[in-house]
Formats: structure tokens, sequence, C-alpha cells
């Protein structure tokens, strides 16, 4: 495969590297899970450094763009909604979708987020990893009760919810509970899913499903997830990468070549191996859904 950037349909964008939650396993902390990792630097991504890094063209040939941090929360960027509405000015029919904790804002926030991703692709995820008793177990510093305050209002206008739970041990039992009051508060899609961060970043506080079984197995192909999408990432400094997983490597936009060429030595880039989610060998990854459900 060949990489072009007029290929290119989807883009991935880190707004901020700020965030109200202290997820464990995630990788804004050491692997003590509770040590904020020292590289990162918290900042938002500004609308206008949006609009100096990307051309207009580059917009217009887009078919979605979705905000998701690997360190940050896009609904803690106040300019959020700003960079949507620019986004669907520019690209009237383009898809826009967010993946948050929820915990944060206020109503206001919602019902003007709601009234923005209210097409029939558009999409808010809202991560929530089981009910009151459990979800802050994971999503440490988070409130369950304002989470779904806020999709509640998120729903109302229109907006278009996904509920997506990880599992662990201490909220397995939760699954059905979960999807069936996901459907009576109207969220449109359920997916339940483990997380794959056991592998890389043990977190001796909590421990995976019975339903979890990791391989080690790597067979020396690699199914990449930008080229197969044809997406590329933007991160909170603006700078573009290839994807999302090699966000903590050296590797940019322009070494997405060097990066391809890789996976047919004895050297892969690591990342591209043990890290991306479409590359299942290691991981699993893909066999994790084990719940997914659309209700409309």
């Amino acid at each position: 495969m060949s990489f072009d950037i007029a290929d290119v349909r989807v883009l991935h964008l880190e707004p901020t590297s700020k965030c109200n939650a202290a997820c464990p396993q995630c990788e804004r902390y050491e692997h003590d899970g509770y040590t904020i990792n020292k590289n990162i630097r918290i900042t938002d991504l500004k609308l206008q450094t949006i609009k100096e890094n990307l051309s207009l063209d580059f917009v217009r040939q887009l078919d979605k763009m979705f905000m998701c941090g690997n360190y940050g929360d896009p609904a803690a960027h106040k300019q959020a909604i700003q960079i949507y509405d620019w986004f669907r000015e520019i690209n009237p029919e383009i898809t826009l979708g967010m993946n948050t904790n929820g915990s944060l804002r206020n109503t206001h926030f919602w019902n003007a987020l709601g009234q923005r991703l209210n097409r029939e692709r558009d999409y808010c995820v809202f991560s929530i990893d089981g009910l009151e008793d459990t979800n802050h177990l994971y999503r440490r510093n988070t409130n369950w009760n304002k989470i779904i305050i806020n999709a509640i209002e998120f729903i109302k206008v229109g907006g278009r919810a996904h509920w997506d739970m990880l599992v662990f041990k201490h909220n397995e039992h939760q699954v059905d509970e979960c999807m069936k009051l996901a459907k009576e508060l109207g969220f449109v899609a359920f997916r339940a899913k483990v997380s794959k961060r056991f592998i890389k970043r043990p977190f001796y506080e909590l421990q995976p499903p019975e339903i979890y079984k990791p391989t080690v197995q790597y067979n020396n192909k690699i199914s990449c997830y930008a080229l197969n999408e044809k997406t590329i990432f933007m991160n909170y400094s603006g700078q573009l990468l290839p994807c999302c997983w090699l966000s903590n490597t050296k590797f940019l936009l322009q070494d997405f070549p060097q990066i391809v060429n890789s996976w047919t030595t004895q050297n892969p880039v690591s990342n591209c191996v043990s890290s991306c989610s479409v590359n299942n060998d290691k991981t699993n990854f893909g066999q994790q859904w084990f719940r997914e459900e659309y209700f409309v």
C-alpha cells in the first residue's frame, strides 16, 4: 500500500491534552497509574492553529472529522463547538464525532454539542464503565450522575449518543444492565469491550474480566488502520501523524513511507505491531468487542 494525502478521508483530531479524569491505564500516567507522564505538555490546540495547518481543500475532501484524545478529553477544549462549526462551514457534508468521558462542562455545552452532532452519521461516544457504584473505579475523578445528566441533555436536542463500556472484573456483571439503561435513555448504540492495556500497562488494582483471552502470537502481518480507513491524526501540538498509535514516537506524517517499508523487514515499527487496534495478533483486541448493539 502507498500513502497519498489526497486519499485521506478521515481526520482524527486531538484538540487538547487537558482532562478532568485520572484513568490509571491512560497514557497520561506512568505505569504506576498515579504519576502524571512528564512528557505531556498541558495545552489546547487553538482553532487558529488548525486553520493554519489544514488547507481548505483538504477539509473539503474529508468524509469525517472526529475528536478523541490520547492524553486529553475533547470536551475540555473551550473552543470545541467553534471547531466543529468551522469544519462544517467549510465542508457542509462532513460527519462529526467525539469521544469523551462526559463528566465535564455544563448542560449548556452538551445542549450546544447535541445540536451539532445530530445527523445520522454523527456521534458522541460517552465512555461510561459501569453504573454509579463502579464507573469511577476506572474513570477516576468522574461523576456518574453528572455524566448521565449531560448525556440526557445531549440526546434531548437530537444528539446521537453511543455508550462505550470498558469491562473489568468489578463491572462485568453490569453489562446487560448498562445496555438496558443506554436504550432507555435514548442512546443509539452500546458497545462493551475489554481493555487491551493489561498487556503493556498493567495496573494491579484492576483485574480483567473472565472473558479476557489475550494471545501473544504475531504472524508478521500488519493491517494498518490508517491506510485502511484513509485517516491521519493531528495531535494537540498541531503536528500531523499517520495515526494516534504513533503519538509517543518520533514519526510524523512525512515518515509514513518509511513506516510502511519497515513492515516487511525484521524490525517493523514496534507500535504498529503491539499497539494498533487493527493488528490483533498480540492483543486479540478485535475479538474483545464482545457486545455491540445498535438501537436505531
